[in-house]
Formats: structure tokens, C-alpha cells, sequence
């Protein structure tokens, strides 16, 4: 129904904002990665936006950009996901992140968001790896992304992944800093490199 709505912002809630445009107030859901990025009370933004309608209320969700809409869309078609829980995750994890996490495996990262146990986390990784694979317009900014992916399916590489985790670093974040080391190199090796690459990062 609405594609997208620009306006001026009224009010800012934690997980709300109210925009003006034509005399009209809209109250959208959104996600704490979209409102930090959203100007002062005043400023014009835009919002791409999602309509649910249920029996007894009309919801509409506003998203900063496209990419976020999009990875709303589809973890709200995971069975057991609702709109609540979608916007829970996308305000602990960025799009790209969604998506790292997902290319992955990596449920950790996903029960960090408010109200996601290990069990929906799974069922999410299940049914949206192949598909976040497939969509380039949530993997095509994060060129990391395939080689990632990759980089867990077996090998050194797998066993660096493993032995990352178990010293407490999230599964996407031990693929990122090993999928650009050489795979010849032995796993002590790789554990010694990445762990440089992940230090520099804090």
C-alpha cells in the first residue's frame, strides 16, 4: 500500500518514529539501526515501510533503507517470527551483519537480540541461509560475504573457524577474519593471524 513516506519528524520513541507530511501524522515501528540514523525532531526523512494487517490492528513499520525493509521481510516469513521479533533483531544486527550471520550459521549472533532463543535462532538460520545467499541485494555490499560462507564449509579454515568460537568470538566474525587468509597455511597459523585482525578491530 505505501512504498514509502517522507516527512517531517514529529516524535522520536525507542522503537518508534512519528513523521508529518500532507497535514497527516504517521506512526511507524522501526529499529533502533534506523533511528540512529534519523535527524533531529524537524529534520525530513524518509522511510521505506511495511503494512501488516491483522484482524484486530494495522501496523506500519518504517525502515531508513531498502536493504533493512528487505532482511524485515524475510525473517518475518520464518515461521514463529513475528513483527516484534524482526524488529528486535535488526535493531542488535545491521542488514549486512543479518546477513553474515545467516551465510554462516552463526545463531549466537542471533540470540543476542531481545526475545530470540536458540531455537527460533536455528529455525531462522534454517530456512533464510539459501535464501540470503541467493538475494544480491542483501549480500552485493558485503563482497566478504561469499568468501565467508564459503570459508566454513570445511578444511583449515573450518577448524581456525571452530577454535575461534571456543575462545568467544561469534561465528561471522571468526569467518570474515579467516576467509581472507591463505588455505594452505596451518590452522595454528590462521588462529594467530585472524586474532591479530580481530585485536585490530576493537
Amino acid at each position: 500500500m505505501f512504498y514509502s513516506i517522507t516527512g517531517k519528524v514529529m516524535h522520536l520513541e525507542p522503537q518508534a518514529i512519528v513523521l508529518e507530511t500532507g497535514g497527516i501524522a504517521f506512526y511507524l515501528n522501526t529499529t533502533m539501526t534506523t533511528l540512529k540514523t534519523v535527524g533531529e525532531k524537524g529534520t525530513v526523512q524518509t522511510l521505506y515501510t511495511y503494512l501488516n494487517v491483522r484482524e484486530d490492528a494495522m501496523d506500519l513499520f518504517g525502515f531508513a533503507t531498502e536493504q533493512e525493509l528487505a532482511c524485515f521481510k524475510l525473517l518475518i516469513s520464518v515461521s514463529g517470527v513475528g513483527p516484534k521479533a524482526g524488529l528486535a533483531i535488526l535493531s542488535e544486527l545491521t542488514p549486512d551483519k543479518l546477513s553474515l550471520a545467516l551465510a554462516t550459521g552463526d545463531t549466537k549472533a542471533l540470540t543476542k537480540a531481545q526475545g530470540i532463543g536458540p531455537k527460533i535462532a536455528k529455525r531462522i538460520v534454517l530456512e533464510l541461509k539459501e535464501k540470503i545467499a541467493k538475494d544480491l541485494s542483501l549480500s552485493a555490499s558485503m563482497p566478504e560475504l561469499e568468501t565467508a560462507s564459503a570459508a566454513v564449509s570445511g578444511g583449515n579454515t573450518a577448524e581456525a573457524i571452530e577454535a575461534l568460537t571456543m575462545l568467544g568470538y561469534a561465528q561471522s566474525e571468526a569467518a570474515v577474519a579467516v576467509a581472507g587468509l591463505d588455505p594452505e597455511l596451518s590452522v595454528e597459523d590462521m588462529i594467530k593471524q585472524a586474532l591479530k585482525s580481530l585485536a585490530r578491530q576493537v
